[in-house]
């Protein structure tokens, strides 16, 4: 899980790049930015587990959708956890989100060695 890690932290780097450039570089608006750095982050993530971290042989066109799909879980799972979290136990926000990433790191690396990769 180590490397699946440091490629998720590196995925996260090409986004806020991505991010950053646009913004200041390019006058592009924020929530543009942000969403094409979040596409560019997520196929960063691909690519690096594809091939570092799984070593997969699977199909792009059976793997890349799968891919999606855990990514989205994630997205879902954290923000509910961080629902949860401030609305219900009255957290500080970072709290319920450093849990749902710990959370969304654990089952997201299963499902993509057992699902996405396989």
């Amino acid at each position: 899980m180590p490397l699946y890690a440091l490629v998720g932290a590196l995925a996260t780097a090409v986004h806020y790049l991505v991010l950053v450039m646009l913004v200041e570089l390019a006058g592009v608006p924020a929530g543009v930015a942000a969403a094409t750095g979040a596409l560019a982050g997520a196929l960063a993530a691909y690519a690096g587990n594809r091939r570092f971290t799984f070593a997969s042989r699977a199909a792009h066109t059976r793997a890349l959708p799968r891919f999606l799909a855990v990514a989205a879980l994630g997205a879902v799972t954290s923000a509910a956890v961080v629902l949860a979290g401030t609305e219900w136990l009255g957290l500080h926000y970072l709290l319920p989100q450093a849990v749902a990433t710990l959370i969304v790191l654990v089952f997201g690396y299963a499902l993509n060695r057992r699902w996405t990769f396989a």
